[in-house]
C-alpha cells in the first residue's frame, strides 16, 4: 500500500486562549502557530485523494492465485480468544485487517502474519528444531483449549499415527500365532492324553493310581514317541527315526523326572505312633527327599539338583514343584526306551514317597515352523491316587522364515521406532506437567503401554538368541535332552503380555475420539456413578464374600466346584450368569442345599443386580439429558464440512478470478483495433479488485514477443486457455458436490444468485455458512448486500476524505483566530485616559475578524451556531473596550498585523 493510501490521524489541538506556552509542553506560541501554518500547507499533500483511498480496497501484494485467506478467527477461536492483550497495537483495524477480493471479504489475521514472518527470518538450526519438534506436538504439549478447530486438527494428527501404530502392533502380535497352531496343539494331545491303555481301557486323562503311571508308560508313551513301522508294519529307516506322525521331528531324547518327600516329613499322633511308623507329607522344598535310594548307580536313583539340570519349576495343582530331582533320560528308539521303563518299574523307581512324575521332550514341525513343547504331570498327593495335568505349547521360536516372516520383521522394526517415538513425547508430557501428568488415567495407560512394548522388545531379543543357542548345541550333541521347557514357558507369557498390549492399545483409541459429545457417554457415565457403584460394591463384597464362605464351609467337602474359596467365587459368580447345578447341591445337603441356592439367587440377583442396573441407567440417563442441553461444540463432523467448503470455497475463487479475466480480456480493448496494450488491461482489472503483480504476471505470461501489447492471437490463446481452466474447475466441482452427497457449496459474488439442482431438491435446509450457520437465502442477500456495498465504497470514501479535508481545514483556522483574539485581549491594559482614536481603530480591526470569522463559518452547517456565540462575545468585548477607564496599548495595529509576535 502506497504512502498516499495510508490516512494519517488528524490532529487534535485544543486552543489556549494564552499567548504563552502550554504548561508541560513548553513550547511557545510562535512554535505552535508555525507548525499549524506547515500542517495547513501540507495538508492536501498528505491527505490521500479519492483515487488513492479506493486503492486502500486493493489487496496488494495478496497472492490470489495461490493462497485464499478465510476467516481465521474460526469457530473456537472466537469462543475461547483472550480479550486482553498485552499490545494494543498488534490488534487489526476495521480496514487493516478486511479486505475485499472478488466480491468477498478476506480477514487477515496480523498474528498469523507476524508469526509467519518470524518463521520466515528464523535460521535454518532454528527452522530444523521446529520441524523436529513438530512431530511431538500433542494436545497435552500445545494449548488447544482455546481454539477447537486446531484442537480437533490436533486430535486427527495423533490419531492418524496411532492407528498406524496400532496397525503395525496388530501385524507384530498377530504374525506370531495362527489357527494352525490349534491343530497341531490338538493333534499332539490327542495322540497322548486320549489314547487308550490296552488292558483297562482307560487313558491318561482318567489315570488315577500309581498303576495307571506305568500303563501309559510302557504302552502309549511309547506308542506316541517311536514311530517305526509304517501303516503296513515295514519299518522306517534310520534316518526316518524320531518322527512323530511322521512329520513332528523330536528334538533330542526325552526325560521322566520324579520328587519325593522324607518319611519323617510329618508328624504321627500319639495315638497312632506305635502303629504307623512312616508318614510323608505333601510336597514342599523343605521335605524333599533328596538320599540316593534304589540302585543308587545312575541319574535316576541319584538326586539332581535345579543348578545341575539348568531347569526351572513347575506349577501343578497341589504345589509348586522345583527343577531339581531324579531323573532319567531315554533313547532315540523304543526298544532301548521299554528297557529302561520296566527296568524303573522293577526296581519300585515309583514308591510311597512320590509326589510328582513329569515327561518332557520337545518336537518340531518343519513343515508349519512350529515348535510343541510337551510336559505331562502325574501328581500322588498324600491323599493317595493320581492326579494327572499336561501342557502343550505350540510357539514360533524361529520367526523369519517365509516371505511374510520377513515382512512381520519390518513391521517389528516399525514397532521400534513407534515406541522410541512415544517414549520421547512421553518424556515431553512429563517434563512440562510433572507429576500432575499421571492424574490422567490416559497418561497412565500410556505408561504402561510403553513398558510392556520395551520388556516385549527385550525379550524377542533375548529369545532369539537363546533359540540361535540351543539348537547349536542340539545340533553337535543329538542325544542329550533338549529344555525347551522354560523358553516356551517365557514364549507363553510373552503371548500374554503382548496380547494386553494390544487390549490396551484399542482401548486406548477412546483418548482421541473422547473430543465427540456423543462418544463420552461411556466415560461420562462410569465417572458420574463412580461414588455410587463404590458404596454398592462394598454392600456386595460383603453379602458375596459372606455367601462364599458359607459354600466353602458347607459344600467344600463333596463339591468340586466349592472344593476351594476361589472356586467357590467363581461358581457364584456363574450361578448369576445361570451356570449351575442344582441337583448337586441337593445331593450334597438336602436341607442347607435349596435354602443356599433360593437365598442367593434371590439377594443377589434379584436385589443387588438389579440395584446395579439401576444405578448404571440413572447415570446414563442424567448423562443423556446433559449432553443433549449442552451447547453444540465444534466436532470432528464440523472441522469436515469445513474443509470441504474451504476446498469448494477455493475452487469458486478461482473460478471467478477465471471469469473476471475472461470478461476483462472482452472489454479492456476500448478502441477496437484487435490490439490490447498493457494500460487497458491494467485499467479493467484494476476496477476488478486485481493487484498488479497479479496483473503483470498474467499479462507478461501471453505477452511473448515483449512489446507489452496483447495482439489477436494471443488474445485468443489466452482466452482458449481461460476455458480450459474454468472447464477443469467446473468438473472439479461437479466431482466434490457429487462425493459430498449433493451438499450445497458457497457461492461467491456472481454464483450466489444461482441455485443448484440439489439446493432446490432439499439442500438449501442447511445454511452454506459453516461457520456462522445462516441460511442459504440470508447468505444470498447478504452477498448482494456485500456486493453493492463494494461498487459504492469507493465514492462514498471520497466524500468522506472532503469532508475531512474541510473540517480540519476550519479546525486550523479556527485555532488561530482564536489565538489572534487572546492576544487582542491579553494587550488591552487597564488605562485611565480614553484615547477615541485607538478605540475606534480596535472596533474596526475586531469587526474585521468577526467578518472572517463569519465567511469560514458559512462552509460548515455547525458554523451558524458557533459564529452566533462568537459574535455576541466579541460585542461584549467590544463594549468592554467602549466603556471609559479603558485603554489600548500603545502597538495595537502592529499585534493585529503580526499574530505571530510575542508581545505587542
Amino acid at each position: 500500500m502506497s504512502a498516499k493510501s495510508r490516512r494519517p490521524k488528524s490532529p487534535r489541538v485544543s486552543p489556549s486562549p494564552s499567548g504563552t506556552s502550554r504548561p508541560g509542553t513548553g513550547m511557545s506560541t510562535k512554535d505552535r502557530d508555525a507548525d499549524m501554518d506547515k500542517i495547513e500547507e501540507e495538508g492536501f499533500d498528505r491527505r490521500p485523494q479519492s483515487s488513492a483511498s479506493r486503492s486502500a480496497w486493493d489487496n496488494d501484494g495478496f497472492d490470489m492465485g495461490t493462497e485464499e485467506r478465510e476467516l481465521n478467527s474460526s469457530f473456537g477461536r472466537r469462543e475461547g480468544e483472550n480479550d486482553d492483550s498485552d499490545d494494543a497495537d498488534d490488534n487489526p483495524m476495521a480496514m487493516e485487517s478486511e479486505v475485499y477480493v472478488g466480491g468477498q471479504m478476506r480477514v487477515v489475521d496480523p498474528a498469523a502474519a507476524k508469526e509467519k514472518e518470524l518463521q520466515q527470518k528464523a535460521g535454518c538450526w532454528t527452522k530444523f528444531k521446529r520441524f523436529l519438534r513438530s512431530f511431538w506436538r500433542t494436545r497435552q504439549t500445545d494449548d488447544t483449549k482455546a481454539d477447537k478447530e486446531l484442537h480437533v486438527r490436533t486430535t486427527l494428527r495423533e490419531l492418524a499415527i496411532y492407528m498406524v501404530f496400532l496397525v503395525v502392533i496388530c501385524i507384530v502380535t498377530f504374525g506370531m500365532t495362527s489357527s494352525t497352531m490349534y491343530y497341531y496343539t490338538k493333534v499332539m494331545s490327542e495322540l497322548f492324553l486320549d489314547s487308550q491303555y490296552p488292558d483297562t481301557k482307560n487313558t491318561f486323562r482318567g489315570s488315577t493310581t500309581m498303576a495307571d503311571f506305568w500303563r501309559f508308560s510302557q504302552n502309549v508313551l511309547m506308542d506316541g514317541l517311536y514311530w517305526e513301522k509304517w501303516y503296513n508294519d515295514e519299518n522306517v529307516t534310520r534316518d526316518e527315526w524320531g518322527y512323530i506322525f511322521y512329520e513332528n521331528k523330536m528334538l533330542g531324547i526325552p526325560r521322566i523326572r520324579q520328587l519325593k518327600v522324607r518319611n519323617d516329613s510329618c508328624i504321627v499322633h500319639d495315638h497312632f505312633s506305635d502303629i504307623i511308623k512312616t508318614c510323608y507329607a505333601p510336597y514342599s522344598e523343605a521335605s524333599e527327599d533328596q538320599q540316593t535310594f534304589g540302585k543308587a548307580n545312575g541319574t535316576a536313583w541319584v538326586y539332581s539338583t535345579e543348578s545341575d539340570l539348568d531347569g526351572s519349576s513347575h506349577w501343578g495343582k497341589l504345589a509348586s514343584y522345583s527343577g531339581g530331582g531324579f531323573y532319567q533320560d531315554l533313547t532315540d528308539n523304543r526298544g532301548d526306551s521299554i528297557l529302561m521303563i520296566n527296568e524303573l518299574m522293577e526296581n519300585l523307581w515309583l514308591d510311597r514317597g512320590t509326589r510328582v512324575v513329569m515327561i518332557d521332550f520337545t518336537v518340531y514341525n518343519a513343515n508349519i515352523n512350529l515348535f510343541c513343547i510337551v510336559r505331562m504331570v502325574m501328581e500322588f498327593p498324600a491323599t493317595g491316587g493320581a492326579i494327572p495335568s499336561w501342557n502343550f505349547r505350540t510357539v514360533k521360536l524361529l520367526r523369519y522364515i517365509t516371505t511374510f516372516d520377513f515382512f512381520v520383521r519390518a513391521c517389528e522394526c516399525i514397532f521400534v521406532i513407534f515406541v522410541m517415538y512415544y517414549i520421547v513425547e512421553e518424556v515431553i508430557e512429563i517434563r512440562k506437567h510433572r507429576m500432575a501428568y499421571f492424574k490422567t488415567i490416559w497418561n497412565c495407560l500410556d505408561v504402561i503401554i510403553i513398558i510392556i512394548s520395551v520388556l516385549c522388545m527385550v525379550f524377542s531379543v533375548y529369545r532369539t538368541m537363546a533359540v540361535n543357542r540351543m539348537i547349536e548345541t542340539l545340533l553337535s550333541q543329538p542325544e542329550q535332552y533338549a529344555d525347551f521347557e522354560f523358553l516356551g514357558y517365557c514364549q507363553g507369557v510373552f503371548n500374554n503380555v503382548i496380547a494386553i498390549a494390544v487390549f490396551l492399545a484399542w482401548v486406548k483409541v477412546f483418548k482421541y475420539i473422547s473430543f465427540n459429545k456423543t462418544m463420552t457417554q461411556l466415560s461420562s457415565t462410569l465417572s458420574k456413578c463412580a461414588k455410587d457403584v463404590g458404596g454398592f460394591t462394598v454392600m456386595f463384597l460383603i453379602i458375596f464374600l459372606a455367601y462364599a464362605q458359607l459354600g466353602y464351609l458347607v459344600f467344600g467337602t463333596q463339591i468340586k466346584d466349592f472344593h476351594t474359596i476361589g472356586d467357590c467365587v467363581f461358581t457364584l459368580f456363574r450361578i448369576i450368569l445361570g451356570d449351575f447345578d442344582f441337583h448337586e447341591l441337593e445331593a450334597a445337603n438336602r436341607i442347607l442345599g435349596p435354602l443356599f441356592f433360593m437365598s442367593y439367587v434371590f439377594v443377589v440377583f434379584f436385589v443387588l443386580l438389579n440395584m446395579f442396573l439401576a444405578i448404571i441407567n440413572d447415570t446414563y440417563s442424567e448423562v443423556k439429558a446433559d449432553i443433549a442441553n449442552q451447547k453444540s461444540e465444534f466436532e470432528i463432523t464440523d472441522y469436515f464440512k469445513k474443509g470441504y467448503e474451504k476446498m469448494v470455497g477455493k475452487l469458486n475463487f478461482k473460478r471467478d478470478k477465471i471469469a473476471d479475466i475472461q470478461e476483462a480480456l472482452a472489454h479492456a480493448d476500448h478502441n477496437a483495433d484487435q490490439h490490447l496494450d498493457f494500460d487497458e488491461w491494467r485499467m479493467e482489472l484494476k476496477a476488478r479488485g486485481h493487484a498488479d503483480p497479479e496483473i503483470e504476471a498474467v499479462f507478461a505470461k501471453y505477452d511473448v514477443d515483449g512489446d507489452r501489447i496483447l495482439d489477436a492471437e494471443e488474445q485468443m490463446k489466452m482466452a482458449s486457455d481461460l476455458e480450459t481452466q474454468k472447464t477443469d474447475l467446473n468438473n472439479q466441482l461437479a466431482e466434490l458436490e457429487e462425493n459430498g452427497g449433493g451438499g450445497q457449496r458457497p457461492g461467491t459474488s456472481e454464483s450466489n444468485g444461482s441455485y443448484d439442482d440439489d439446493d432446490e431438491d432439499g439442500g438449501g435446509g442447511r445454511g452454506r455458512g459453516g461457520v456462522s450457520g445462516v441460511s442459504y437465502e440470508e447468505f444470498v442477500v447478504l452477498s448482494r448486500r456485500v456486493d453493492r456495498m463494494e461498487h459504492s465504497i469507493g465514492s462514498i470514501v471520497s466524500k468522506i476524505d472532503a469532508v475531512l479535508v474541510k473540517l480540519e481545514a476550519m479546525e486550523r483556522a479556527k485555532l488561530k483566530r482564536r489565538e489572534t483574539m487572546g492576544k487582542l485581549l491579553d494587550n488591552i491594559k487597564e488605562d485611565e485616559e480614553g484615547d477615541g482614536n485607538r478605540r475606534e481603530q480596535m472596533e474596526r480591526l475586531v469587526r474585521e475578524e468577526l467578518e472572517r470569522w463569519d465567511s469560514d463559518a458559512s462552509l460548515s452547517n455547525r458554523g451558524a451556531g458557533s459564529t452566533s456565540s462568537g459574535r455576541h462575545s466579541a460585542a461584549r468585548s467590544l463594549a468592554a473596550v467602549s466603556r471609559p477607564g479603558s485603554s489600548i496599548s500603545q502597538r495595537p495595529s502592529s499585534a493585529i498585523q503580526d499574530p505571530n509576535a510575542s508581545n505587542v
